[in-house]
């Protein structure tokens, strides 16, 4: 894999935002764009632990996919104040994975704002993400094919991103948002998935404040280096094939994957994993 450095800017106005970076769909880390939002001083573990931590929430940890597993199904819950304690003593695979905090509590809304950057921000779905130190988001690229701006609260975090056009190069699994979880994006085993070495994409490390621009459909592995959050606010794809690749995946494709998982059970899972390597590898004329 050849990795590339996402650009980084301190601040950026929003015609350049526009126009240098969602036109041409090109990831930016923007250093200092929240920093007037009260989040941006309050935000950390033991904030959340203050405000929210009688909170059930649900947990994921990095298991692969099972048959018996419905879409985004926990794998396990916790009261937050647990967890957070949890993410403080010691390092964990369990992770808090698109939950809406601030439908639980709704005064964490009066901490930030939608940034005025050109993108039409969906107001109803800000999600947090939770991750203790050294655990892996897989590699995946978001069902809706949103416009996503992701911000990081205390710590650091590694985002990997591949573009759409990579997604030949990165071992898909069919009927899926997923490449082939036994992929390790630190260390991967070009033996056993040679294309791997094709694939060219970015890097960033973001740290307390940051905002990563994700365009739309792009495919991202993230690893927590130390124990934090992250709050994802998204935009519709503008882009009408990818409206139309998003409107498939949430209407159709989900819907029939957990049918053929009822009605073939692991065998369906085994399957795909099969065929995301044979599909690459005969795509590359390696088979």
């Amino acid at each position: 894999m050849l990795l590339e450095n996402i650009e980084r800017v301190h601040t950026i106005t929003r015609a350049s935002f526009l126009k240098d970076y969602v036109k041409p769909q090109k990831p930016l880390v923007i250093e200092h764009l929240i920093d007037d939002w009260p989040a941006y001083k309050k935000w950390s573990l033991s904030y959340v632990n203050e405000v929210a931590g009688e909170k059930e929430v649900p947990l994921y940890d990095d298991r692969p996919v099972k048959h018996d597993e419905g879409f985004n199904e926990a794998h396990a819950t916790m009261k937050m104040s647990d967890y957070v304690a949890l993410l403080k003593k010691e390092p964990t695979n369990y992770r808090i994975f698109l939950y809406n905090l601030m439908k639980e509590v709704p005064s964490l809304k009066d901490d930030f704002k939608f940034p005025k950057i050109g993108l039409r921000l969906l107001k109803q779905i800000p999600m947090l993400f939770f991750g203790g130190e050294g655990s892996k988001v897989f590699m995946h690229h978001d069902i809706d094919w949103a416009n996503i701006l992701h911000f990081h609260f205390e710590g650091k975090k590694q985002c990997v991103l591949f573009p759409p056009s990579e997604t030949k190069n990165l071992y898909k699994v069919p009927h899926s948002l997923i490449t082939r979880e036994d992929i390790d994006f630190d260390n991967p085993d070009y033996e056993k998935f040679p294309v791997l070495k094709k694939a060219k994409g970015y890097i960033c490390h973001l740290n307390h404040g940051e905002t990563l621009y994700m365009p739309e459909g792009y495919w991202h592995f993230m690893k927590y280096e130390t124990p934090g959050f992250s709050m994802s606010l998204r935009a519709l794809p503008r882009n009408m094939k990818h409206l139309r690749y998003a409107l498939y995946n949430v209407f159709i494709m989900r819907f029939f994957d957990n049918f053929m998982r009822r009605r073939k059970g692991q065998a369906w899972i085994d399957k795909k994993n099969e065929q995301a390597i044979s599909n690459t590898h005969k795509l590359h004329k390696l088979i």
